[in-house]
């Protein structure tokens, strides 16, 4: 985790990404079916910061690219 999660390290986001974000990981995070591993919400928390960072700011679509990424990453 520390790894990728370093890419973030200095990232800065104003509340309101920050809440937009909480609720897409929130949304992704529900969705997963039981028991949900910890590791897919790291995916699914990176790919939204990424997201994010690239300037998607629509929680749906949030969601919706972490899901998939999710979908995408071999285990």
């Amino acid at each position: 985790m520390a790894s990728s999660m370093k890419n973030f390290a200095n990232a800065s986001f104003p509340p309101e990404v920050v809440s937009v974000m909480e609720v897409a990981l929130d949304s992704a995070v529900a969705s997963l079916p039981e028991p949900v591993i910890s590791s897919h919400v790291r995916l699914i928390a990176e790919a939204i910061l990424r997201a994010a960072h690239s300037g998607e700011r629509d929680p749906v679509v949030l969601q919706r690219l972490a899901l998939l990424e999710l979908q995408l990453t071999p285990r």
